[in-house]
């Protein structure tokens, strides 16, 4: 993995604060900036508003519920950059809360997208992050949340400095099937399907870091997640405090940590600074 050219790449990126973190990045990266989308007309179309503003960004489909979808993208960062050299994992979903779609299929989809294909992107592009590789992983402090609205027992999971990715993987499935069988609340789980998937994210993050730490620890990855505050996106509403500039900061800032940087790691990062868990 020795190509000269270093990329990096934003997931979600057609709209919103994935946008903003790509026109931040194209602004400040040494190298290419790959924008992906799941709809290609909508992220080449992206991709042009942003030539029109003299930023020079790439675009590469992607869908990141799409297995295969995440195995090309592989295959391409492979073939033409020998590897990756920057992960922001953006991509997301999340129901309104007037949504009248029932509880449990909230559940399932949002957990489908928000932890399940994040993690999906994570095994399959985490072995081509190159050394002092910079991993960034959107989650939320609604996830923060969410840790707060677990029983004693499933925070103390969570929490656990040992628990592995498998243990995550059975605790965001038994979230879905308490779900679907009405028992969530009475098995400790919050009422935040969103709030749920995020948590899974953060802590995803901090059993990935560990790993890291563990069997590449001469190649100096770094690998965090962060929150980027409650930003005016299709996703945040138009309420919302923040604008997706102000969103993009802390996402960009661990994405452009200085290569001799060796933290934060595995840490929940807000208005960059390392939030307690």
């Amino acid at each position: 993995m020795s190509s000269s050219t270093r990329v990096a790449l934003v997931t979600g990126a057609n709209k919103g604060l994935g946008f903003a973190i790509v026109r931040a990045l194209a602004g400040g990266f040494q190298g290419d900036v790959v924008l992906t989308a799941p709809d290609e007309a909508q992220g080449r179309a992206a991709v042009q508003q942003l030539q029109a503003q003299g930023l020079s960004p790439l675009f590469h489909q992607l869908d990141i519920d799409d297995r295969q979808s995440i195995r090309a993208l592989r295959d391409f960062l492979r073939k033409e950059y020998g590897g990756l050299d920057v992960l922001v994992n953006n991509a997301g979903i999340a129901f309104k809360t007037d949504d009248p779609t029932p509880f449990d299929i909230q559940a399932e989809m949002t957990l489908k997208t928000n932890f399940f294909a994040t993690r999906n992107v994570c095994t399959e592009l985490l072995p081509i992050v190159k050394p002092h590789g910079r991993v960034v992983n959107v989650s939320s402090s609604q996830g923060s949340q969410a840790l707060e609205n677990c029983s004693e027992d499933l925070q103390e999971k969570f929490r656990c400095e040992t628990l592995t990715e498998e243990d995550l993987v059975d605790l965001m499935k038994k979230f879905v099937e308490d779900t679907k069988n009405e028992v969530h609340e009475r098995e400790g789980w919050p009422n935040s399907a969103y709030g749920v998937s995020k948590l899974g994210v953060t802590v995803l993050s901090r059993i990935l870091a560990r790993r890291l730490e563990e069997k590449r620890k001469a190649d100096r990855i770094l690998l965090n997640a962060c929150c980027p505050g409650w930003v005016k996106t299709d996703l945040g509403g138009a309420h919302a405090s923040r604008t997706v500039e102000e969103g993009a900061e802390t996402p960009v800032y661990l994405a452009l940590l200085p290569p001799d940087a060796t933290e934060p790691h595995g840490q929940l990062v807000r208005d960059k600074v390392v939030q307690n868990w």
